[in-house]
């Protein structure tokens, strides 16, 4: 497993939005007195969307001291879980699923566009916009090979649809999130293959005829 560390250049301070902080509030709740660590990773996850998709050291403080924690044990659950950046990122953080199923999908050519446009893992590009990181799975396997910007799928890439996926969000124009083809859920390219025959055209189970009378 790789060293986990705080990035050397840290904000001064932290504090969740009125909102945030209200939503905050309401989580802790949920749990009865003397369990409030339990939100730990609620409250990590909501400081990193607000701080632009990653966790600062005050962050980390911030939300230690509203659950009482010893920061030391906030910082444990930030540096354990590689769902927290700890470092800062683009605006649009692609995470690329290099697992079995994409791998034999085509990630690599998703992978090549992003080394090419954006740079190595880890590099934010001068404006700003892109940095990107290679995970585990991300239960998107049907519709592979996929990743995952900021809080949404993209899914059915080839490396054109998502060289433009890329385009259009630097653009700042409107993106098709899930499948870039068209299909609904997981449901299979080209319709059902599978089980077709225990309906006929009329929509009754074949089951169903076998019951009815001879001669009916």
């Amino acid at each position: 497993m790789s060293v986990r560390r705080l990035a050397e250049k840290q904000p001064d301070s932290f504090a969740f939005t009125p909102e945030n902080q209200a939503w905050a509030a309401k989580e802790i709740a949920k749990y009865p007195p003397g369990r409030q660590a339990s939100a730990v990773i609620a409250l990590l996850w909501r400081a990193q969307k607000q701080n632009s998709y990653w966790l600062s050291k005050p962050a980390i403080e911030k939300v230690a001291e509203m659950l009482g924690m010893p920061k030391i044990r906030v910082l444990e659950v930030a540096t354990f879980y590689t769902m927290f950046n700890l470092e800062p990122v683009g605006r649009y953080y692609v995470q690329l699923c290099g697992t079995t199923p994409c791998m034999l999908r085509g990630a690599e050519g998703i992978k090549a566009v992003l080394r090419k446009r954006v740079g190595e893992p880890g590099h934010v590009t001068a404006d700003g916009l892109f940095s990107w990181s290679e995970v585990e799975c991300l239960g998107a396997c049907c519709n592979a090979p996929m990743v995952q910007i900021n809080d949404d799928y993209y899914e059915d890439l080839t490396p054109e649809s998502f060289a433009k996926l890329l385009d259009d969000l630097a653009a700042g124009r409107a993106v098709r999130t899930g499948s870039q083809i068209g299909r609904v859920s997981s449901e299979p390219i080209g319709g059902l293959s599978a089980l077709t025959s225990l309906y006929g055209s009329d929509g009754k189970g074949a089951a169903a005829s076998h019951d009815e009378k001879p001669g009916a």
